[in-house]
């Protein structure tokens, strides 16, 4: 830069990994791209084991359903309990680790964004903080999630809604920025 350049954002912005995990998310890109993502729809175990190859986290891969349109950044940051689905169209940037405990759901065309820039500084260096989406909690369609955000067991969220803080078990929450209207009640 030029002494007499006024400074901008993102100067001096370098990538905090190193060249293995690059590789690495290059491999995992083609992969999805390809083998994942043409996958027949039924094919969750296919999809499933393709993402345990790549480090993620499924104790019971038999037992969880991953659609062949979603988009998963970093396998190796993933974690997903029994029961937990992941719909159509999800976006999983997780720069930070997502965990989906037993019987999450996130509806189609949800975005999981686990990782921000500070732009407060110039080079607007990474930030990043883990989403955890509760047991048996739902993400209506078009959910945004932002980082460090927890979701309670049972808890609803609306279709639509933005997240950016954590939201109690049990409730039934709809908004931008999302917050709980009301009590959810025991499934029968």
């Amino acid at each position: 830069m030029s002494p007499s350049e006024p400074p901008y954002l993102a100067q001096g912005c370098v990538t905090p990994y190193p060249r293995s995990e690059v590789a690495l998310r290059c491999l995992w890109s083609l992969v999805q791209a390809t083998f994942f993502r043409w996958s027949p729809r039924p094919w969750h175990g296919f999809r499933v084991r393709l993402l345990k190859l790549f480090g993620a986290e499924i104790p019971e891969p038999g037992r969880v359903v991953v659609f062949p349109t979603a988009r998963i950044t970093f396998p190796w940051k993933l974690t997903l309990a029994p029961r937990a689905m992941i719909g159509r169209n999800v976006t999983i940037y997780n720069l930070a680790r997502i965990t989906l405990q037993r019987g999450a759901n996130v509806s189609q065309n949800c975005h999981l964004c686990a990782g921000t820039h500070d732009f407060m500084r110039w080079s607007m260096p990474l930030v990043t903080a883990p989403i955890v989406v509760g047991e048996n909690a739902w993400l209506g369609a078009d959910v945004f999630v932002g980082p460090g955000v927890s979701i309670g067991e049972l808890c609803v969220v609306g279709a639509r809604s933005v997240v950016v803080r954590d939201l109690p078990p049990r409730k039934i929450c709809v908004g931008h920025p999302c917050r709980p209207v009301k009590d959810r009640p025991e499934p029968e």
